[in-house]
């Protein structure tokens, strides 16, 4: 019994120690000497040197040289370019304006797009607002001039009306340029439209280069706050800012025109206005009509109001020197004069009129 134990408990010595030798032997590797490690860490610098790169033979061979069917000029194929989208592009888009770049002045005016639109303008102005005009004989026959106005209307049509009316009313037909907000400039379809048609980006310098030139300029000093009147506040006018029109006026030594229009502030009635919409859409207000925003786009056509348009007296501030632009106090007197007779036009021609479509 004690013998068998024994060589039981020899044995089992035996196999644990041949299995852990095994297993260290396997597990882990041999002590490596310092030789044969300095050999493999030289070995390893040496594969990590980088090679050359191959210098790539370039080809001399010319390209081949296209043959004479290729050379024939493709034919106009109506039916493929009418369907294409790029021959509307180049015909209405920015490649056709740059083909007929010449043909526009340095503001931006095309006489070419202005006799197209004619008969329509025509039509709104006689048939639509049947716009009367009195006083016609104060604007001068040549030479620059300053017309003063009230600002109204949503979108505002007063500038255009009242350039036909210089156009067409007066004893020599004349040409009238008209200073717009930015947000007019800016606005897309619109800003394109109205400078063809003679707007200008309204600034001192593009006034007085246009003044310069001998032309008939027209500017409304109510500015945003005209366009945004509410139906209540109609033909009573705003504050005329800090009467830069009047510096303009002493500094190019030109003659005012007074011009009431009445008749645009009933066309669209201007209910309320959303003041936070300007940085979103890129407005200065978002207005709320009868028709808008109701009925869409439509409700921003214009009702077919009765218009007057009347010139009053010229006012002539060419006795005042350069020394008066920097008095605020004479500047301000000054514009206060010019909105009083405006405003006094207007109350005239508010009472005058028995109805607001039929005058």
């Amino acid at each position: 019994m004690s013998g068998s134990g024994k060589g039981k408990g020899l044995g089992k010595a035996k196999g644990q120690g041949k299995a852990k030798g095994q297993g260290k032997a396997k597990g882990k590797p041999k002590p490596k000497t310092a030789a044969v490690a300095a050999k493999k860490k030289a070995t390893g610098a040496k594969k990590r040197v980088p090679r050359a790169p191959a210098v790539a033979t370039m080809s001399i061979v010319p390209p081949p040289m296209p043959s004479a069917a290729a050379l024939v000029e493709e034919p106009f194929d109506a039916a493929r370019e009418v369907h294409d989208t790029q021959f509307y592009l180049n015909r209405w888009g920015r490649v056709g304006l740059r083909d007929r770049a010449g043909l526009h002045d340095d503001f931006g005016y095309d006489p070419v797009w202005d006799r197209r639109v004619s008969p329509l303008l025509n039509l709104i102005y006689d048939r639509y607002f049947r716009v009367s005009v009195e006083g016609s004989e104060h604007l001068p026959l040549d030479g620059r001039c300053l017309l003063v106005a009230n600002h109204s209307g949503q979108p505002p049509w007063d500038g255009l009306m009242l350039r036909m009316a210089v156009n067409r009313e007066t004893q020599r037909a004349r040409d009238l340029r008209w200073l717009v907000e930015d947000f007019i400039v800016h606005f897309p379809y619109l800003g394109t439209l109205a400078t063809r048609l003679g707007a200008v980006r309204a600034c001192q310098e593009n006034a007085e280069r246009l003044l310069a030139r001998g032309d008939v300029l027209a500017v409304f000093p109510e500015g945003i706050k005209g366009v945004g009147k509410l139906f209540k506040d109609r033909y009573r006018l705003q504050r005329f800012g800090r009467g830069g029109f009047v510096k303009l006026a002493i500094r190019t030594r030109t003659p005012i025109v007074p011009v009431a229009i009445v008749g645009a502030e009933e066309m669209n009635p201007l209910l309320f206005r959303i003041e936070g919409a300007s940085k979103v859409l890129g407005i200065p207000f978002f207005p709320i009509t009868p028709g808008f925003p109701l009925l869409g786009p439509a409700g921003l056509l214009p009702a077919p109001t009765k218009w007057k348009i009347s010139f009053g007296e010229p006012i002539d501030f060419t006795s005042y020197g350069l020394d008066a632009l920097d008095d605020d106090v004479i500047i301000g007197r000054l514009s206060e004069r010019v909105r009083s007779t405006i405003q006094s036009m207007l109350d005239r021609s508010v009472a005058e009129r028995k109805s607001v479509f039929f005058g």
